[in-house]
């Protein structure tokens, strides 16, 4: 099963990522890129998803669709 987690993604002064989510309480990720933070931040999602479920616990803030930012340069 696949679920759809919003994440936000903030690049710190000291040079590293840091990723969070209002959608899934708990998720904090550090990378070193953004492709890093991600990975971790997907491996984390995970590791609470499954938690929440064995505890019998839903998370209600989850969504089916959203929005994501896709940037590109020119």
């Amino acid at each position: 099963m696949e679920t759809i987690v919003k994440i936000h993604i903030e690049k710190l002064p000291e040079g590293v990522y840091l990723a969070t989510s209002d959608d899934l309480q708990g998720l904090v990720a550090q990378g070193r890129t953004i492709s890093e933070t991600l990975e971790i931040a997907r491996d984390v999602a995970k590791k609470l998803l499954e938690a929440s479920q064995e505890n019998g616990q839903k998370e209600s803030n989850l969504q089916e669709a959203f929005d994501y930012p896709l940037v590109v340069g020119v």
